[in-house]
């Protein structure tokens, strides 16, 4: 079995997620370590969770952290290839860190998406994919929008977070371009007991069998 695009879950903080979306063939997976944010995985966690997986590699995800004090904190980890993140001035004092970089922007008013899109060919130039997010306000996506992602994964490599569903996702796919989606794990209900439905059709319907 594999999946017919490229896959990323963020925000990954209990087996539950971690075991279920390494068994539907997930590329990559996303672990926070930022202390003050609700999805923080101390080092102990992080390898409890991943001394159960096999076959992906593990993102370092960032938020606000200056890239100094980042490397700081991924010393106390092993096994992270990438690092996710959001501040624009980060990405060149990371350039020759040795990870894989990734930049999350998020998509909230009209106008990001003309900064956004002349910001890609930057990105496309040095490799680093394009986490693309939106805030409530606009999580949808119509033909205006799949124009601008098409144009953007022209620039970059692009994983699109928003805007799809297990109905819309091949079409999303193949009118665009993009690498692959982003997905978002989430809490536990209680330890071991998870509500995986809308991530789970998402990856179901992606599903290629050998």
């Amino acid at each position: 079995m594999a999946l017919k695009t490229f896959v990323k879950i963020s925000n990954v903080n209990n087996l539950s997620d971690a075991r279920y979306c390494a068994g539907m063939y997930v590329n990559l997976m996303g672990f926070c370590l930022e202390e003050n944010s609700e999805y923080f995985v101390s080092p102990i966690e992080f390898k409890e969770i991943t001394g159960w997986l096999s076959g992906l590699q593990y993102v370092a995800e960032f938020n606000l952290s200056h890239p100094d004090q980042l490397l700081e904190t991924l010393r106390e980890y092993e096994g992270f290839k990438w690092i996710q993140v959001r501040e624009k001035h980060h990405l060149q004092m990371l350039e020759n860190s040795g990870y894989g970089l990734i930049y999350s922007y998020t998509i909230k008013k009209a106008a990001d998406w003309e900064e956004i899109l002349t910001f890609s060919k930057s990105l496309g130039e040095h490799e680093i994919i394009l986490n693309l997010e939106a805030d409530t306000g606009a999580d949808s996506i119509g033909e205006k929008e799949v124009k601008m992602i098409a144009q953007l994964a022209t620039n970059c490599e692009v994983l699109l977070g928003f805007g799809f569903d297990a109905a819309n996702i091949d079409r999303l796919l193949e009118s665009t371009g993009i690498k692959g989606i982003s997905m978002k794990g989430g809490h536990e209900i209680r330890p071991g007991i998870k509500d995986f439905d809308e991530l789970a059709d998402i990856l179901e319907a992606l599903e290629v069998e050998d």
